[in-house]
């Protein structure tokens, strides 16, 4: 009886973990190639920016929010980094950082949209989506930018040991976004914000700087996986970054943050991460036509918030019949 009380709670605590093993034995077992180090190492390295965007996005959903510019983001920081470099004759570490500053003013936007215009996230980061997609299209004129030293591949392509650079990236990333969201006071007004708002601004907390801080945060994160992409690319792509943001909320929701807010931790967070980058990779190894990949990562959204509401829902009932 203990045993089935233990394990049940162990799923209902670690669940995603369970999945992200199943989804990994699936893939094992249906594909000969699944299991090479090649691929193995590709599906991680694949997965790093899903991971660093992932991040930033878990600190919006928390606070209740949502941010759909992270793909156009990543998109327009590639390709200012790599007009910076090929057209302005800057020093590749010079140029990445202007880059990185040009996210965090997208960042700030987004956040004064909606704490000062009032326009809810989703239509304020959805209108802006569109709007910085059309100025990489103007910058690039709808072609890609290349040409840059090869030293730049290093953040894309390159290895610390064995691994992937990428990774490194996302997993100094993680431990960032941990310390951030569980060891500071931030972090408990993030999660204070996404439980009750007016309750957090009545207690003196400082809400719409906190909201330009998660939202330059996550735009930040996002610009930083679109100088990952560049680098692996070695080339910047108009197309770069888009529709990504679908994969990165899929991964986030999917790790257990609450879609309404307040609720969810970032361990969580890189289960889902890992279980997108497997599906995808797995049933491209199975050779599944790209649209029915599509319907399979909206149908896994759909579950996955799906699951949240109705969690939310059986909390509520037990409450109200306590």
């Amino acid at each position: 009886m203990l045993n089935k009380f233990s394990f049940k709670k162990s799923i209902q605590k670690h669940g995603i973990f369970y999945v992200c093993v199943l989804v990994f034995l699936f893939f094992s077992i249906a594909s000969d190639a699944f299991l090479s180090k090649n691929n193995l190492v590709n599906v991680i390295r694949q997965v790093s920016m899903l991971g660093i965007c992932a991040v930033g996005m878990t600190c919006v959903i928390i606070t209740s929010g949502i941010d759909l510019t992270v793909g156009s983001i990543m998109g327009l920081t590639g390709t200012i980094c790599a007009k910076l470099m090929v057209e302005g004759g800057l020093h590749p570490v010079l140029a990445v950082v202007l880059a990185l500053l040009s996210a965090c003013l997208c960042g700030a936007l987004s956040a004064f949209l909606i704490t000062t215009v009032r326009i809810p996230p989703l239509i304020a980061t959805l209108g802006l989506m569109g709007t910085l997609r059309g100025i990489l299209y103007i910058l690039c004129g709808g072609l890609p930018v290349y040409g840059f030293s090869k030293a730049f591949k290093v953040i894309g392509q390159g290895y610390l040991g064995v691994v992937p650079v990428p990774v490194i990236i996302m997993i100094v990333i993680f431990i960032v976004g941990h310390l951030f969201l569980n060891r500071s006071r931030y972090g408990r007004y993030i999660y204070g914000l996404g439980g009750n708002e007016e309750a957090t601004r009545l207690s003196g907390v400082n809400v719409r700087g906190i909201k330009y801080l998660t939202y330059m945060f996550s735009a930040l994160c996002a610009g930083i996986a679109g100088i990952v992409m560049l680098s692996r690319l070695f080339s910047a792509q108009p197309t770069t970054g888009a529709g990504f943001e679908m994969n990165v909320i899929t991964a986030v929701v999917l790790g257990g943050i609450s879609i309404a807010g307040g609720e969810g931790k970032l361990g969580g967070v890189v289960a889902g991460v890992l279980i997108i980058g497997i599906l995808s990779n797995g049933m491209i190894l199975l050779g599944i036509d790209s649209y029915w990949q599509m319907v399979v990562q909206g149908l896994v959204l759909l579950l996955a918030v799906g699951v949240d509401q109705l969690g939310k829902t059986m909390k509520h009932s037990t409450k109200q019949t306590a």
